[in-house]
């Protein structure tokens, strides 16, 4: 299935359909253009918070770099968690996607 060929609305169908939730690390911040280099100010989501309302979660991906460094201090010391840190999927990111790819599916064990 080819994600990006589908609008929003059936993108979240699938996730959802596959038991993947999505949540931005990140709840508000001051960024001049898209680099997450140029984030200041930012202030966390309570991914912590979250968490506890979802016992069954094993398992939390970061997309990229940034979300990670936020993602993995928020969630310093509590155990139970797989945490992956996944290669970015913005363009400005220049990993080729078949490379992105293969990282991604670390997400999905066969």
């Amino acid at each position: 299935m080819e994600l990006a060929t589908l609008d929003y609305e059936s993108r979240l169908r699938v996730l959802l359909d596959h038991h993947i939730g999505l949540w931005d690390v990140t709840r508000e911040a001051e960024r001049q253009g898209s680099l997450d280099a140029a984030i200041r100010n930012a202030q966390a989501n309570d991914l912590l918070g979250l968490l506890e309302t979802l016992p069954h979660v094993r398992t939390v991906a970061f997309n990229g770099g940034t979300a990670a460094r936020i993602g993995r201090k928020l969630l310093a010391g509590r155990g139970g968690l797989a945490l992956i840190d996944l290669p970015s999927s913005s363009a400005a990111y220049t990993l080729a996607f078949a490379e992105k790819a293969v990282v991604w599916g670390r997400l999905f064990p066969q």
